[in-house]
């Protein structure tokens, strides 16, 4: 599977966010952006894409997030908890219907946090929905985990669009 790939998915749930009237924001981890990236291949993407980031360091959470010291405090990167506390925090931060986040671990090797490669936690938040996936490939290839993270992450979105 290839960027190409996903942005069918993208183009999908742009599609049903421009017909609603709404609007979603995405923080980015492992998947270093091609959430937001598959979003914005649509043209027009500008009437639902409200914005995000890429999460990778503590700090940056925080700027992205604007959440206070402390907040997340005991929730473990790559799980569906930590997930869902980050899709909420988005969400609100950019007053956007939808909120988006993904966390894990795109390898090779392990994360400073014990995470195996290979690991990711999606979640999404929106009216009347919130769920998360956590998802294993079992594999250290950087590129493809962050295309099947994306690929997870936009599907839940999806789901939650078409009240699957």
């Amino acid at each position: 599977m290839t960027f190409e790939d996903l942005t069918p998915i993208g183009t999908s749930v742009g599609t049903l966010l421009k017909a609603r009237g709404q609007s979603v924001a995405v923080v980015d981890g492992a998947t270093g952006g091609l959430i937001s990236a598959a979003l914005l291949a649509m043209p027009g993407a500008s009437a639902y894409y409200r914005g995000g980031g890429v999460i990778y360091t503590i700090k940056g959470r925080r700027l992205v997030l604007g959440h206070e010291p402390g907040s997340l405090r005991g929730l473990t990167s790559a799980t569906g908890d930590y997930a869902l506390a980050q899709a909420r925090l988005i969400r609100a931060q950019y007053e956007s219907d939808w909120g988006v986040a993904e966390t894990g671990a795109a390898g090779p090797g392990v994360h400073p946090l014990g995470v195996a490669s290979g690991t990711s936690a999606a979640a999404v938040v929106g009216p009347g929905f919130e769920a998360a996936m956590v998802v294993e490939t079992g594999h250290d290839d950087r590129l493809a985990n962050m295309i099947a993270f994306t690929r997870n992450a936009l599907d839940l979105l999806l789901s939650g669009l078409s009240g699957v």
